[in-house]
């Protein structure tokens, strides 16, 4: 029996306010995404990956379709109820690190975990950030860390509660080219030993390739979806 998608776009359309007035950003977006898939969205800018990352993480609410995430029907569930979803079951991390910068690196992993009420949430920071190798930095400020630093913290606090569903948006955009590929590394890494669905949003093909599948969107619509054969993705690293 074949799992149910983690993800389920049907029919989905996202309309914005602009200045200009309303805009069609997503018109029509249908898809599924598997328990345990790495999948990289790619598209021109302009083309609606964020937005679609920004709906499946519950985010925006969709102007009409239908999203399920990890067998929740997210238009049936108020702001307060997407929050609780997003904290029990899903990991994000953005291009811009987001981290408080008046608290630790410890303090901001640490901090969903208290907002969940969990006691062991500093003993489980402390795990989470050995396993992004900052082990030895948990008491530092982010200003005292470097650019890719951060951005392991990031994905330590995205990680902490072990989300069946991660979504990436650029992850390294404000990283060097060899602190990039690190942190990469390290999220494929930690997806794969977690067996957690990732959705990677990327302008960069090299990293795409290291997916189970590509989804290529353009004027909200998506115009392509390519898995890649077995073996593609290791040989590409």
């Amino acid at each position: 029996m074949t799992a149910a998608p983690i993800v389920r776009f049907t029919d989905v359309h996202l309309d914005m306010a602009s200045d200009a007035g309303m805009v069609n950003i997503l018109r029509g977006i249908t898809l599924d995404v598997a328990p345990g898939e790495i999948a990289a969205v790619v598209g021109p800018s302009g083309a609606g990956k964020s937005s679609l990352m920004m709906v499946a993480g519950g985010l925006e609410r969709a102007t009409a379709g239908r999203v399920e995430v990890v067998g929740h029907d997210l238009g049936a569930l108020d702001e307060d109820a997407r929050a609780r979803l997003r904290r029990d079951h899903i990991g994000i991390v953005f291009q811009g690190f987001h981290l408080i910068p008046t608290m630790t690196a410890l303090e901001n992993v640490a901090l969903p975990l208290e907002f969940g009420g969990r006691r062991d949430a500093f003993e489980t920071a402390e795990s989470a950030l050995a396993r992004v190798g900052l082990a030895a930095r948990i008491g530092h400020y982010p200003a005292q860390l470097s650019g890719g630093e951060q951005q392991r913290v990031a994905v330590a606090r995205a990680m902490v509660g072990r989300p069946r569903l991660l979504l990436a948006d650029e992850p390294t955009g404000n990283l060097d080219g060899a602190t990039g590929k690190q942190v990469m590394d390290l999220l494929f890494e930690l997806a794969r030993a977690d067996a957690a669905t990732l959705i990677l949003i990327t302008h960069d093909m090299t990293l795409a390739q290291r997916c189970d599948r590509i989804v290529r969107i353009a004027d909200g619509l998506v115009v392509e979806d390519r898995r890649l054969a077995p073996g593609v993705a290791i040989a590409a690293q």
